[in-house]
């Protein structure tokens, strides 16, 4: 068979397979695993039940927490080439059966082209698509080159400490040279790269008195006001992104915005300080000895979490009764949108879809991050969420089997470059 007969195939396979697609995501999400608290036995037992019916697949489990179980398994061609990596994670946001499910939210029910079902979007479908992908690659493997690594992680809401970043420290099996993720997105939108964080607590002491005879006493709330007006002028940070991230952003904005909402293109492009937790007081008749504020720092790229945190030490070092500290940091990331990875999704999303996806960034986080400060390059293609988070969280079924297939040209494509 023909190169182009093997592509033709395995596209094929894994659009003939829809059925096998909807069964795997819903035993995916019937198996719980809300982050709190983080036990992804359950979902990682049906995984690698899964990944042990792809032909060739080595399949191994590492708990690195009780509960926080994560997989690898490598697919090998037989032949010497370049490796791909899918990777996913486990974990879902909690059940939340007080929010007014109308479905079952660990049932997997399919209405009217929608799979319902809490961890759908983020991100069980996106795990069932790559091994359906992995699944009809495996069938072919005579026809490229290398290797492909499937890496499930149990641990992505709580920053990955214990998931990826482990994995990728630990075990050499889970590097790769280029990485592709089903995590939440969307198929007109080919996500390169992604804001960095940093989370900043503040607490701004006092001297208590009543609320009566203010000049006696010294209100922390004020002090906290202060500075967390300090904190927000941070957003006037100056941006040195390079041109090719800024030009595609800019090229992406009318198509991005539609999915995300209009002003997703400055956010990119700028600091922003959401101010998310304020404590203080126990009585409006007594001046506040004590105030606590945290906040969510998003960083674009062309600015690092050093430029913040010296902005931090200028803006607040000086201001009476106010101390600070990071508690979380990380770097906003991006692969070129130019480096092949990137062209070849984009290549095979038209070629399913029939029209071609723009490439931008994210404003929220993945474990693509993780890979790109192993030097892996990385992309996110995945499924459009509906309420995640929320009740009926549900995703469309021509997307999911749309990104089945565009992950199985993708790696399809990648490792067999250079092989007819």
């Amino acid at each position: 068979m023909s190169n182009s007969d093997a592509r033709s195939a395995v596209v094929a396979a894994v659009a003939s397979s829809q059925d096998s697609l909807v069964a795997n995501t819903r035993r995916l999400i019937a198996a719980a695993s809300p982050n709190p608290p983080g036990d992804v036995t359950a979902a990682a037992a049906v995984a690698a039940d899964l990944l042990a019916r792809i032909p060739g697949a080595r399949v191994r489990r590492y708990e690195t927490a009780p509960g926080i179980v994560n997989l690898v398994a490598v697919v090998d061609s037989g032949r010497p080439g370049r490796r791909l990596c899918f990777n996913g994670h486990l974990d879902t946001f909690p059940i939340g059966e007080d929010l007014g499910w109308t479905v079952p939210p660990l049932g997997g029910d399919l209405r009217d082209g929608r799979l319902y079902g809490r961890g759908v979007s983020d991100m069980k479908g996106g795990i069932a698509a790559s091994l359906l992908a992995v699944r009809a690659l495996g069938c072919r493997a005579d026809a490229w080159a290398g290797q492909i690594v499937i890496t499930l992680a149990g641990d992505e809401e709580n920053m990955g400490s214990l998931g990826s970043r482990w994995l990728l420290e630990q075990v050499p099996e889970a590097r790769a040279d280029v990485m592709l993720s089903g995590d939440v997105g969307s198929p007109r939108v080919i996500r390169f790269g992604e804001k960095g964080l940093v989370w900043v607590d503040i607490e701004a002491s006092g001297t208590p008195a009543h609320g009566a005879h203010v000049h006696k006493g010294i209100n922390a709330i004020d002090r906290l006001r202060g500075a967390l007006d300090q904190l927000k002028s941070l957003e006037d940070i100056p941006v040195a992104a390079p041109d090719t991230v800024t030009r595609a952003i800019t090229a992406a904005q009318a198509v991005s915005e539609e999915l995300s909402g209009k002003g997703e293109s400055d956010t990119l492009q700028r600091v922003t300080v959401n101010i998310g937790v304020i404590e203080g007081g126990v009585s409006p008749n007594l001046v506040p000895s004590l105030a606590r504020a945290k906040a969510d720092i998003r960083i674009p790229v062309g600015v690092s979490s050093t430029d913040v945190e010296n902005g931090l030490k200028r803006r607040l070092g000086s201001l009476s009764g106010v101390t600070w500290r990071i508690v979380n940091r990380y770097e906003p990331s991006f692969t070129p949108p130019e480096h092949e990875i990137v062209r070849r999704t984009a290549t095979a999303a038209a070629e399913i879809l029939g029209s071609s996806p723009v490439t931008n960034m994210r404003v929220g986080a993945s474990d693509a991050r993780v890979y790109r400060m192993f030097g892996i390059p990385s992309v996110v293609f995945g499924c459009t969420p509906f309420n995640m988070g929320a009740a009926d969280e549900h995703v469309l079924l021509d997307e999911l089997l749309a990104v089945a297939q565009v992950h199985a040209l993708t790696a399809f494509d990648f490792l067999s470059a250079g092989t007819d």
